[in-house]
């Protein structure tokens, strides 16, 4: 996820079906990972999670950032993100056996379904200027998808770790394809990685908000 300043872990708590907001980056020609699986269904319209999941998932990033910050202190960055109790873990730690035990001590935690654990191994964690270049793309990306037809921005989360955009939501095959083609051109992303939950179109047809009546035109002036 994208961050602000020097701190050290930024948690997007989930405060309510409308705040369902995160979305798809890509770069031409950069690469594109996928991991997901199918899923269930959901209730809420505004990001396709139940609000009783949404709640979930800001009590699993909040205890998972207290959690890492208690066990290892400075020694690491980790960000932890939920979406449907599915977690991805981004950051950097300076070895393999850190970056193992961090997992093991979110997936501790209540709630948490699965783990995508994405930190990488690096001599040097990222600093200010890196955190800011991500929350500079992360801007970005939701300004182009919230501008694309046939998608629902309020349907993706959006996580930026050194470049890298995770993809995150409860979309179909089609939504994640349209997104990702939207965001292609965007400078400083060096690749995609999704992390979705596909739904089937006939369940996107559910989250369709209303349309908004037309607003009667003012009467011509004589």
């Amino acid at each position: 996820m994208s961050k602000f300043g020097m701190n050290k872990f930024w948690v997007r708590p989930v405060m309510a079906a409308a705040l369902g907001l995160g979305l798809l980056s890509g770069l031409s020609g950069c690469a594109v990972l996928v991991v997901g699986g199918a899923v269930g269904g959901a209730m809420s319209v505004s990001d396709r999670r139940t609000f009783g999941s949404q709640t979930e998932d800001a009590t699993i990033e909040m205890k998972g950032a207290n959690r890492i910050n208690f066990v290892f202190g400075d020694a690491v960055h980790v960000n932890v993100n939920s979406y449907n109790r599915k977690v991805l873990l981004t950051g950097e730690v300076k070895d393999d056996a850190t970056r193992v035990k961090v997992e093991n001590e979110v997936k501790a935690i209540d709630n948490v379904q699965s783990i995508v654990n994405e930190i990488q191994v690096a001599m040097f964690l990222s600093g200010f200027k890196e955190r800011s270049n991500d929350t500079y793309i992360s801007t970005k990306v939701r300004g182009v998808l919230v501008g694309t037809a046939d998608i629902y921005s309020a349907s993706f989360k959006v996580v930026t770790e050194a470049g890298v955009v995770y993809l995150m939501g409860r979309v179909s095959q089609r939504e994640a394809e349209t997104a990702t083609e939207q965001v292609r051109g965007i400078p400083g992303v060096k690749k995609v990685v999704r992390v979705f939950e596909y739904i089937d179109e006939s369940e996107v047809k559910k989250y369709v908000p209303a349309e908004k009546p037309a607003v009667p035109e003012a009467p011509a002036a004589n």
